[in-house]
């Protein structure tokens, strides 16, 4: 299967500083590998109903959810660019990963066996000096991952809270040009014991 990324945006405004280093980030993926651009504005959905108790969920045919869910299930690596709101993800980006849980409960989907060994990314700028606040979104990502039995290629941190502030984050743009050419390990709960070698959770870069 060649790869193919799915770029899902979730700030809540356009040409935010998290999709300007994703996009430079892309930038150095092989012209070979397909890219596909999710906006959650531009597509807005719905608030996931947890049907497990009452009914079974139903794959959809249309709308944001079928477009969403088609794209992911067509991925080979999902990158989740989303800026740092109030310590973690973005409400936009935590919809989409809500709908997981019904996508998990569709029938003949699979979601979770198709999605094992593929990779999780994240992307996202935050207003703050100190990378390690980011540490409850890398956290959601990461364990998210692990739970798919997903690798995880860690988080790529830039600073930048006006727009365009990132594009003076010198040391993001330099993580950016090699950030997807990295390993990704298979994605570990922080309470699993790490291989060799493998860190406990990968994600916050050094600065």
């Amino acid at each position: 299967m060649s790869r193919r990324f799915l770029f899902v945006l979730g700030s809540a405004r356009p040409d935010g500083n998290t999709e300007l280093l994703a996009r430079r980030a892309a930038e150095q993926l092989p012209p070979d590998v397909e890219q596909q651009w999710i906006d959650l504005t531009a597509h807005p959905l719905p608030d996931f109903e947890d049907l497990r108790h009452d009914s079974d969920h139903v794959r959809p045919t249309g709308g944001p959810v079928a477009l969403l869910l088609d794209a992911t299930l067509a991925a080979t690596d999902v990158v989740i660019a989303s800026p740092l709101y109030w310590y973690s993800v973005s409400a936009q980006t935590k919809r989409y990963l809500d709908h997981w849980s019904g996508w998990l409960r569709t029938p003949g989907l699979d979601f979770k066996a198709t999605m094992a060994g593929r990779t999780l990314w994240g992307v996202t700028a935050l207003a703050h000096e100190e990378p390690d606040v980011a540490g409850p979104l890398v956290g959601t990502l990461n364990n998210s991952a692990a739970y798919m039995g997903m690798s995880f290629g860690g988080v790529l941190l830039g600073n930048g809270s006006r727009p365009g502030d990132v594009l003076k984050d010198t040391d993001a743009l330099a993580r950016a040009k090699t950030f997807f050419a990295r390993q990704a390990p298979l994605a570990r709960f922080p309470y699993e014991t790490p291989r060799r070698g493998e860190p406990r959770v990968a994600g916050l870069p050094t600065r």
